[in-house]
């Protein structure tokens, strides 16, 4: 947990002293399910002890002003004037207040030192984590009640129209309705979702590359656009709107009618969405090892179908195939960089962390950051 009373000191040095409200989003970990949220598919995220923290105000007026403790700049607007600004973070919580402001909700302003633990560009879903924090912040300081998954579409929709990223809904529904000690499956379609209990037996813990990658780039988008056409073509033979409608006997039928890199495309989307539902099962019976190594195979799907892994992630996992205790690991994330995710035995803790570090040095000449985790509750306030 972030220090509350740092964040306070903060306001009161910038702001002046004012009763404080606290708030906190976190951000999320995908253990498997990757680049299926925007197809339709499943995915298996948990909320982790890494997150957005807020101490905040209420003003009368139709400002909103923030200071972040992590960049140490303040973004500030008028509810009144929401324009893109540029560069400047601030614009994850404009979008949110328009999308609000869009569905008729009045909305005040208020003033606030927020404060994040949640490596920014690393895939684990920073920007999410924030809008999902300010979504909150509106909602409890102005008193309107909007329900959960309402709230989520709201702030997929700022991301998707007033960033520009079109996210899936994966970030957003993690963020806000995580549960200690449970994993949430998740249907992306239907928006269906259950939690899944996580097994004592089973560390997680996140590897970041230090490499950063911008979501909004054209590889992303290039993506979509192939899983777009791989379903025009499938959809001759069979109706369906997004790959989530074929499963591999379809594929397997139809395969050829593919462009190769299509089909390597599609192939990776039907396939982890059929592991994401085989791993459910694996943790609900206890077979942490089976579900470990459909881990491994998500992983080599993305690097080898999919083509988002990079040298440093695949080193990650590398290093875990060889470490005894550790379970499983993959990619998490976008890719391109950010994130791996390891899952481990007790035991294997810190002799992955020990022999991930060695090999980091040697191979990239640095140390990798790594974040052993649990999985948390979702967004609200903390009553201090």
């Amino acid at each position: 947990m972030q220090n509350v009373e740092t964040l306070k000191a903060k306001f009161n040095e910038i702001y002046g002293q004012a009763k404080l409200r606290v708030f906190r989003a976190p951000g999320r970990v995908n253990l498997i399910g990757e680049h299926t949220d925007y197809n339709g598919g499943f995915v298996l995220p948990a909320a982790i002890d890494r997150e957005f923290l807020a101490v905040v105000a209420p003003t009368n007026g139709g400002e909103v002003k923030a200071f972040s403790m992590n960049t140490n700049t303040e973004t500030k607007f008028l509810l009144s004037d929401i324009k893109h600004v540029p560069g400047d973070w601030g614009n994850y919580m404009r979008g949110v207040a328009q999308c609000l402001q869009n569905t008729g909700i009045y909305l005040r302003g208020f003033t606030a030192v927020i404060s994040s633990t949640v490596p920014m560009a690393s895939g684990l879903s920073s920007s999410a984590a924030l809008e999902v924090l300010t979504e909150t912040i509106f909602e409890k300081l102005d008193g309107f009640h909007i329900d959960p998954v309402d709230g989520i579409k709201l702030c997929q929709k700022a991301e998707n129209e007033f960033i520009g990223v079109k996210c899936g809904i994966m970030d957003q529904f993690i963020s806000k309705l995580g549960k200690k000690d449970y994993a949430l499956f998740l249907d992306c379609r239907s928006l269906e979702y259950k939690h899944v209990p996580l097994s004592k037996d089973a560390k997680i813990v996140i590897v970041n590359t230090g490499v950063k990658r911008a979501l909004a780039g054209s590889k992303y988008n290039e993506r979509r656009a192939e899983c777009e056409q791989a379903v025009s073509i499938f959809s001759k033979h069979k109706k369906g709107t997004l790959l989530r409608d074929y499963d591999l006997n379809d594929f397997q039928k139809w395969q050829n009618e593919l462009p190769e890199v299509v089909r390597r495309r599609a192939k990776h989307v039907i396939s982890e969405n059929a592991r994401v539902l085989d791993a459910i099962d694996a943790l609900k019976a206890g077979n942490l090892e089976l579900f470990g190594h459909m881990m491994y195979e998500s992983h080599d799907s993305l690097k080898n179908d999919y083509e988002v892994s990079c040298l440093e992630l695949d080193t990650i996992v590398n290093t875990a195939r060889k470490t005894p205790g550790i379970l499983g690991a993959r990619m998490t994330g976008a890719g391109f960089g950010g994130c791996a995710v390891v899952l481990a035995e007790p035991r294997g803790v810190e002799r992955f962390v020990q022999k991930m570090e060695d090999d980091y040095q040697k191979e990239f000449g640095r140390k990798p950051e790594i974040y052993v985790c649990t999985a948390e509750d979702g967004a609200g306030e903390i009553k201090t």
